[in-house]
């Protein structure tokens, strides 16, 4: 009955263990966003799919950041306006060219996306100062302008001058900087690509692999055509609902593109909300172009300057480094950022790693125990994974309550005692209190009085599965990103988002959306519970029919 017994719990082991591996190894599984919960729409008014480039009536609102920038951002030329929350650590300056639009548009566009932020959010925050050309008109109508240091122009809007202003945002920067690098290298290679992408001169082909959930490509040239002229971006071999990061090496960097276009007909525009043109490295950046540009861009070093003089750059837009929006000195005019959001799934750069518990050595220290004749019992030490169970042996004993967090452990080989009886006299045996390694946890037996008892032989059958006595949740903790708190003044302030985890280290080399995590130890324990069960079972029927 035990064999049989054992096999059944054997077999259902390893299909469990089967099934949990097969979870994990799935497409997408660990897969992350990026750092702050940056990228998707934020609020309860997004769209449920976001319109082409139009004029025409809102359709929805969002509450996250469309543009961020870590340094400076410069309006000149002929740039005409940002759609979204805009957030600058540094300072904000509209200085443009003479003979252009005199004004330049925050959170709310003329032509755009169409989901602009709530009323009453900021439509622009500064860690620095806002300034405002004389003649000129930065406009933030509907919004708040929140900014740290001085403001001086025409803004429109409700003004809010604010020291901390850009408080809540500082950290991003960091995180920005340390994911942009962790997903374009694995120290010390870069990131390994699922694809290829090959300069044409007319356009830069992108192939991919046909089934990763994340495609990656290393780019190591400069999307343009002879000369710098303009040219095609084209992709194929994506799977419907893929992520694509294109990892552009190198200290500078530019994307002269004619692909894109205003009312989503064009190929490359269906990758928009999952496409991510990130430069871990560059000092310089420029994307440039007639068209409406696709995808979310992240400029990853701090010391950059990015340069926009592309017509619309449709996705979101984050720099660590300082950017300049602007047109082309040969002509060509109303540059401008619409919001859309980036739904896409990148490798987890997380600097946690998710916690994994190791459960040191637990040294049991037993008083030697007088009986008689005398018996001193030596310390020994014992290493345990989760539940030990041994045959039955009656002890009586005062309750006693223990805590523990969650561990993982497993029993070594118990020897099995050769057949004693030994009488006892009354002992009183109190175990000092042992102390862990997962957490801080000291238990402490109370003294505990035997009768005499006679100890038959111990035999212990294998690994016995005991149900658990306390609730326990084991796992990490993810903190869901904060959303926007709303003031009953009508202000939306996003609160800092707050983490447990530590940005200052990176895991270089974290997993893959389509590759999930390492399930190897996993699927060989399954295997072996399997082959237990199966070799059990055969036992068990063997006995049967011979008794």
């Amino acid at each position: 009955m035990r064999v049989r017994r054992f096999a059944s719990i054997s077999a259902g082991a390893a299909a469990a263990v089967c099934v949990v591996a097969a979870v994990v190894v799935a497409p997408g599984a660990i897969a992350a966003p990026l750092p702050g919960g940056l990228g998707p729409c934020v609020g309860d008014a997004c769209p449920g799919k976001y319109p082409p480039v139009n004029n025409g009536g809102f359709a929805g609102r969002d509450n996250g950041i469309n543009v961020y920038v870590g340094g400076g951002f410069q309006v000149r030329g002929s740039a005409a306006e940002a759609e979204g929350r805009v957030v600058v650590l540094g300072d904000f300056d509209q200085a443009k060219a003479a003979g252009a639009s005199s004004v330049y548009n925050v959170g709310i566009a003329g032509v755009g996306s169409r989901v602009p932020p709530p009323d009453g959010a900021d439509f622009l925050t500064t860690g620095g100062g806002v300034s405002v050309a004389a003649g000129q008109r930065l406009l933030a109508d509907g919004g708040v302008v929140r900014h740290a240091g001085a403001l001086t122009g025409t803004v429109t809007g409700r003004l809010e001058q604010d020291p901390d202003a850009a408080k809540p945002y500082l950290g991003l920067r960091a995180d920005l900087a340390a994911a942009s690098q962790c997903y374009a290298h694995a120290e010390p290679d870069p990131r390994p690509a699922t694809g290829t992408a090959r300069n044409q001169g007319y356009r830069t082909l992108f192939t991919g692999d046909g089934q990763s959930a994340l495609q990656v490509f290393t780019v190591d040239f400069d999307l343009t055509a002879a000369g710098g002229g303009m040219q095609g971006i084209e992709f194929e071999g994506i799977p419907a609902g893929a992520t694509v990061l294109v990892n552009l090496l190198g200290g500078a960097r530019t994307i002269n593109t004619y692909t894109g276009d205003l009312d989503d007909r064009d190929p490359l525009n269906q990758l928009r909300e999952r496409l991510l043109w990130n430069f871990p490295d560059a000092t310089q950046v420029k994307i440039a172009g007639g068209a409406q540009f696709q995808g979310s861009v992240l400029v990853g070093n701090p010391e950059s300057l990015t340069t926009v003089t592309a017509s619309g750059v449709n996705g979101r837009f984050f720099t660590t480094g300082s950017l300049l929006h602007t047109s082309e000195a040969t002509g060509g005019g109303g540059q401008e950022f619409h919001a859309y959001p980036f739904t896409g799934d990148l490798p987890d750069c997380d600097p946690t790693e998710p916690p994994t518990t190791t459960t040191d050595p637990t040294t049991t220290t037993t008083d030697p125990t007088t009986t008689d004749p005398t018996t001193t019992t030596d310390p020994t030490t014992t290493t345990t994974d989760p539940t030990t169970t041994t045959d039955p042996t009656t002890t009586t004993t005062d309750p006693t309550t223990t805590t523990t967090d969650p561990t993982t452990t497993t029993t070594e080989p118990t020897t099995t005692t050769e057949p004693t009886t030994t009488t006892t006299d009354p002992t009183t045996t109190t175990t000092e209190p042992t102390t862990t390694t997962t957490d801080p946890t000291t238990t402490t037996t109370e003294p505990t009085t035997t009768d005499p008892t006679t100890t038959e032989p111990t035999t212990t059958t294998g690994p016995t599965t005991t149900d658990p006595t306390t609730p326990t949740s084991i796992g990490p903790t993810t903190t869901k990103p904060t959303g926007p708190t709303t003031h009953p003044t009508g202000t939306v302030t996003t609160k800092p988002v707050t983490s447990s985890k530590t940005p200052a280290a990176v895991h270089s080399n974290g997993p893959l959306a389509s590759t999930g995590i390492d399930v190897r130890a996993p699927l060989l324990l399954g295997a072996g519970l399997l082959l237990a069960g199966i070799v059990l079972v055969t036992i068990a029927i063997r006995r049967k029919r011979n008794g």
